[in-house]
């Protein structure tokens, strides 16, 4: 009840369970130092020697379920926050303490600065033709 004696009314469903704020999982960080590299369409994937990410008393179970994703089958970093249901931010943070912990590794896309001309790759195969 409220001061003036009127119900109090819940901001949350009271079937949803204890709620958890994302910076809770991130211990209150908000980026990582490997953030910046993370692009959304960055490929997560678990290390080899990572069988057993539960073992590790020090990862967190958001942790435990990034590892448990990226083993059967590689993942983008936007589809684990999906899957997780976590925004991009915290996702981010976790997987940075993963790379830092070499439970994952990140592969990269290749910058559109480096990727090939196509007006190149079209100068090459009218060369090819023209032999």
């Amino acid at each position: 009840m409220s001061a003036d004696g009127q119900p109090r009314s819940h901001w949350f469903d009271d079937e949803a369970g204890p709620v958890v704020r994302p910076y809770a999982m991130t211990r209150g960080r908000t980026s990582h130092a490997a953030q910046h590299r993370l692009d959304l369409i960055a490929v997560v994937i678990a290390e080899a020697h990572a069988d057993d990410p539960e073992a590790d008393h020090t990862l967190s179970p958001e942790h435990v379920d990034i590892v448990e994703l990226c083993r059967d089958a590689p993942q983008s970093v936007a589809e684990l926050a999906a899957e997780l249901n976590l925004p991009i931010g915290v996702v981010r943070v976790l997987i940075g303490d993963l790379v830092d912990e070499e439970m994952v590794h990140v592969t990269r896309p290749v910058p559109p600065a480096e990727l090939v001309d196509e007006n190149i790759l079209r100068d090459v195969i009218n060369g090819l033709r023209a032999l």
